[in-house]
């Protein structure tokens, strides 16, 4: 009789175990996308931003949500990554906005601008105050869902072949700069050329191009621009806070389940904090490599400064009057950053000031 009741009792609980977890299983199916990365793997931070993240989302849905990650060129150019997904070429891809302001400036916002936000400043606008579901709204012409994946910190100026002290140094200058950097900067008679990073250097060897930026010294010491090119500038004036994006092509985007998408999610909040804090533990020693082999570390002048400014505001005004996309996404940004920076001026300018005069005594 005990006999058959054990057997009754343990049968009772598999069939009751096979319910729940075949319904559970059931609700989570198998999901295999491709990513296209707009950056080469040496960049272990900015390219691995995309593998931290495709990690996570898999451990989030016990391995049963699985994104391959495909370098620069491995099945499209670094800047057609986004045109891939448009045309679920792949079903995402790991890329900066302004990289495709050709297709419309509005692209660049999402992204970074002169004088724009510091990557906290522009976390706390995406996150927070509409910058996100502002972006997804326009990125819906293309085809497109956007996530925040990744951020550098302010970016460095780049590199030169020659000093630039003035604005007329600027004249006939080829330099590789993308986004709306590149046409401000035009402005002041610099001819912009947009170049995947994997392709700068042999460009810069060759004087094709005359000076260069891309992020920072991490990345720019692993691409060997100090060989080719001894003046490094800053601030990275146009890339404050830079965001990369996971686009997502907008139809599998919606097909997934939500709790597909709130584990794409977490992943994408999680890469973009794991990059910025990377970076930031990566770059002063970077910095101090350079330096000691003899690069030579330049501020840009106040006068560069100020005419790229002006010429900043002027451009904004310019596309603004023809594109409503951009003015209503450049207004947001603005309306933010002046009272970011009110408070960021309150206090954390005031802290990080008094840091670095204590710290140079």
């Amino acid at each position: 009789m005990k006999r058959r009741q054990f057997i009754q009792t343990a049968t009772a609980g598999a069939a009751a175990a096979a319910v729940a977890m075949p319904a559970v299983a059931q609700s989570n199916p198998e999901v295999k996308w491709r990513l296209a990365s707009s950056f080469p793997k040496s960049l272990d931070t900015i390219y691995g931003a995309a593998e931290v993240m495709a990690k996570m989302v898999s451990d989030l849905t016990d391995g049963k949500f699985q994104i391959q990650v495909f370098a620069a060129g491995e099945i499209v150019p670094a800047l057609q990554a986004a045109d891939a997904v448009t045309n679920n070429t792949v079903e995402m891809c790991h890329t900066v906005s302004y990289y495709y302001v050709g297709k419309d400036p509005t692209f660049a916002i999402a992204a970074s601008v002169p004088f724009g936000l510091n990557a906290r400043g522009q976390n706390a606008w995406l996150y927070q105050g509409g910058g996100n579901e502002l972006f997804n709204e326009f990125y819906k012409k293309f085809n497109i869902y956007g996530l925040p994946c990744g951020n550098t910190g302010a970016q460095m100026g780049g590199w030169f072949r020659k000093e630039i002290k003035t604005v007329a140094d600027l004249q006939g200058i080829k330099m590789r700069i993308g986004g709306i950097a590149g046409q401000v900067l035009q402005k002041l008679g610099v001819v912009p050329q947009q170049i995947g990073g994997g392709d700068i250097y042999p460009a810069l060897e060759k004087g094709t191009i005359d000076g260069a930026e891309w992020v920072g010294p991490y990345d720019d010491e692993k691409l060997g621009f100090a060989k080719v090119a001894p003046y490094y500038y800053y601030p990275g004036f146009w890339e404050g806070g830079p965001t990369v994006h996971a686009f997502v092509n907008l139809e599998k985007w919606n097909s997934l389940p939500k709790a597909y998408q709130a584990a794409l999610t977490a992943a994408c909040t999680h890469a973009n904090n794991w990059m910025a804090a990377k970076y930031d533990v990566v770059n002063p020693p970077a910095l101090k490599r350079l330096v000691g082999a003899g690069t030579q570390l330049r501020p840009f002048s106040q006068e560069i400064l100020e005419a790229c400014l002006k010429a900043s505001n002027e451009l904004y005004a310019e596309i603004s009057a023809k594109n409503p996309d951009f003015k209503k996404a450049i207004e947001s940004m603005a309306a933010f950053r002046g009272d970011h920076y009110l408070w960021w001026q309150v206090a954390e300018l005031t802290f990080d000031v008094f840091q670095v005069r204590t710290r140079s005594r």
